[in-house]
C-alpha cells in the first residue's frame, strides 16, 4: 500500500511517501513558515521527484491531534483537498501515537509523548515498545506535568521523552531525580513518517470524515463560554 502522510500539528510541517511500511521520500521544513503556505508544495515537488501523480497513490494519512489547533486544521485541510482532487480515503492518526515511532527502538523505557499545550499542560500519550510494536499505556489527554511525574514515580520505570514538550518534562524528571533522556534533535519533532508508520494498519476511511481532534477547546470557544456564562449570571441577578 502505497501512502502519502501529512504532518503539521506543531511548527514543523512535513510530507512522507511510503510502500509496504517502507520510507520512500520525507520533505521536512521547520522554518517557521506558515504550513498553508509549505505544506501542499512540498507534496508536489515530492511526488513529482518520484515521477508520481495522486493517481498512484493509495491513501493519505494526516495527524489530526492533539497540537495547534491551526496546524491541525491546515494538515487535515490539506488531506481532504489531495483525497478529494483525486478520490482516495482518507486515514487519521493521533499526533502523539505517530511521534511515538520516533522512540520504537527504546524498548524498556516508558515513551512519553509531550506536546506544550500552554496554560500549564501538555498534551501527552505514554507507549511502551518491543522495538518493533507500540503498545499503547493511555490515551491521548491534555494534563499538568505534575500528574505525569507522580505516574512516573509510582511505575519506577525510565521516561524516553519525544516533541515541542520534552525539555519541559525532562528538566522537570530531572528535578525528581526520575530516570529519564530526552530525544536528540533530529528524533525530537513530529515527523510525517511516524504518520505513515501509525497508519499501518488502521482503516481508511471518506475523506469527509476526517475530524481533528483537539482534545480542550480553543481560545476562542473558552472565550466565547465565559461570555455566556457572564451574560447568564447578569440575566439570573
Amino acid at each position: 500500500m502505497r501512502i502519502l502522510s501529512v504532518e503539521s500539528s506543531a511548527k514543523a510541517a512535513s510530507v512522507a511517501l511510503s510502500e509496504d511500511g517502507r520510507l520512500i521520500s520525507q520533505y521536512f521544513s521547520a522554518s517557521q513558515l506558515t504550513h498553508s503556505k509549505t505544506l501542499l508544495k512540498m507534496a508536489e515537488d515530492m511526488l513529482s521527484n518520484q515521477e508520481l501523480s495522486m493517481q498512484d497513490i493509495d491513501a493519505v494519512a494526516v495527524a489530526i491531534g492533539p497540537g495547534s489547533f491551526t496546524g491541525v486544521r491546515i494538515g487535515v485541510a490539506a488531506a481532504k483537498g489531495l483525497c478529494w482532487g483525486a478520490d482516495k480515503p482518507a486515514i487519521g492518526v493521533s499526533t502523539l501515537e505517530a511521534m511515538a515511532y520516533q522512540g520504537i527502538d527504546r524498548a524498556g523505557s516508558v515513551i512519553c509523548a509531550c506536546m506544550d499545550a500552554r496554560r500549564s499542560e501538555i498534551y501527552n500519550a505514554l507507549f511502551e515498545t518491543d522495538g518493533e510494536n507500540l503498545v499503547r499505556l493511555c490515551e491521548d489527554r491534555a494534563v499538568p506535568i505534575d500528574i505525569i511525574v507522580e505516574e512516573a514515580k509510582k511505575s519506577k520505570k525510565n521516561y524516553f521523552f519525544l516533541g515541542d514538550g520534552a525539555k519541559l518534562c525532562y528538566n522537570r524528571f530531572s528535578e525528581e531525580g526520575i530516570p529519564c533522556a530526552i530525544a536528540p534533535e533530529p528524533m525530537l519533532l513530529q515527523t510525517a513518517w511516524g504518520v505513515s508508520r501509525a497508519a499501518i494498519g488502521k482503516q481508511a476511511e471518506d475523506a469527509q470524515d476526517l475530524t481533528p481532534r483537539y482534545l480542550r477547546l480553543s481560545q476562542a470557544e473558552r472565550e466565547r463560554n465565559e461570555r455566556l456564562r457572564r451574560e447568564n449570571k447578569n440575566t439570573e441577578d
